[in-house]
């Protein structure tokens, strides 16, 4: 963006920097901007210009799923990158719109269903039985993040993906290395470029197949000459990826939970509850640092009384949103008997996160099985202690040290 695009009174624009927030602080920048209006300007650290922001709900939800804000004009916008050795894939999914966006969406779109999550529930419970019970055979003290949170959602996403057994590990050695900004810009695309082979020769083996993961849906799309092989490699990498986000958020979860033991015990008491407090964890939560990718605007287009130029980049806060007291009645309370809660955690419009409802069960699973089976859980160093992760774009504890 220039000045030069700006022809009216707009809002001047902010620097949003990189904050490492520990716990579940909510980023002290972002309630400044909300404040400050429905529509603001920012310059994000790792942008070479300025952005628009929209904070309120309607508002997210109107661009999001407005066709006159598109992805794939800002692959050549350097206001569109969340990170400094973020590297977009052109044709990458995160980068579509319709009908390209859709056709790519649709090829995996069995595999999260309700009845494709379901299909891997069993499975799921059987694989956090087997790692709860070997946290509790090793008794405490233990880290929850390395014994539970984080080998919970690899098995799952992996198991929902069709990766075997034995590229399981490495799948999530590069995710780390792919979703962390220490590691410098060469380690990450080695990671990616790695991940991908990993995936090409996967979706290669089964074109053709009727296999009902997604790595067998997608090698039967190429197969049939609906998607191309680079497409469907970027799309896995994507999926596979986002699967490890839910070792950060439940990791948030739990460490609120634990840190406000009321909320434990009163879903201790009140199982019924807790798909409600799924829920309203996953509202409330700040997951991520910042904001995700962009839209650009494809015409001029007014809101609020200001004119979003053709070429303006735009970002939605789905953390902002989540938030606005015109939906949330007093949102900064969590509120298991929240109800409607319409939150946008899993984005809105053809971008939201297609692994939402595979989420909700992990999540739920995870609740039932911890507050049930170690009901003594509390934390095994004072809060402050607990160390949360550093420059990366998801947030989360790195580990959650516990007893009981």
């Amino acid at each position: 963006m220039s000045e030069e695009t700006v022809t009216e009174s707009v809002p001047p624009v902010r620097q949003w920097p990189a904050l490492d927030l520990d716990g579940t602080t909510f980023d002290p920048v972002l309630t400044e901007l909300m404040r400050e209006g429905p529509l603001t300007r920012i310059q994000l650290p790792n942008s070479e210009g300025w952005a628009w922001l929209v904070t309120r709900m309607d508002d997210v939800r109107t661009v999001t799923d407005d066709p006159r804000f598109g992805r794939a004009a800002a692959m050549d916008k350097p206001v569109a990158r969340p990170a400094p050795d973020f590297v977009a894939d052109r044709g990458a999914v995160g980068f579509l719109d319709p009908p390209d966006h859709t056709r790519l969406r649709r090829a995996v779109a069995a595999a999260f269903t309700a009845e494709g999550v379901e299909r891997v529930r069993d499975r799921a419970r059987g694989m956090l039985d087997e790692l709860v019970d070997e946290l509790l055979q090793d008794g405490p003290p233990a880290d929850l993040t390395s014994a539970v949170l984080s080998p919970f959602p690899i098995a799952v996403i992996c198991e929902l993906m069709g990766v075997p057994a034995a590229d399981r590990h490495s799948m999530h050695t590069w995710t780390q290395l792919i979703l962390s900004s220490a590691h410098g810009a060469r380690i990450s695309e080695k990671a990616r470029a790695e991940m991908s082979a990993c995936f090409s020769d996967l979706i290669a083996l089964r074109e053709g197949s009727t296999g009902e993961d997604v790595v067998s849906l997608l090698g039967a799309a190429v197969g049939r000459g609906e998607v191309t092989l680079q497409e469907a490699v970027g799309f896995a990498v994507l999926l596979q990826i986002g699967g490890e986000a839910v070792t950060n958020n439940s990791g948030q979860m739990f460490y609120l939970l634990l840190t406000r033991p009321e909320l434990a015990e009163r879903l201790r008491a009140e199982p019924g509850l807790r798909p409600q407090a799924v829920e309203e964890l996953l509202r409330w939560i700040p997951h991520r640092n910042a904001v995700g990718l962009s839209r650009i605007a494809l015409e001029d287009v007014e809101l609020h009384g200001v004119t979003i130029r053709a070429g303006d980049a735009i970002h939605v806060s789905y953390l902002a949103a989540n938030r606005d007291p015109a939906v949330f009645p007093d949102p900064e309370t969590i509120d298991f008997s929240r109800s409607p809660n319409p939150h946008v955690a899993f984005g809105f419009g053809p971008h939201d996160c297609p692994g939402g409802m595979l989420a909700r069960l992990e999540s739920q699973l995870l609740m039932d099985a911890l507050l049930d089976r170690v009901p003594g859980m509390r934390l095994a160093v004072p809060a402050y202690r607990v160390p949360f992760r550093k420059g990366a774009l998801i947030r989360g504890p790195e580990a959650l040290p516990v007893t009981w």
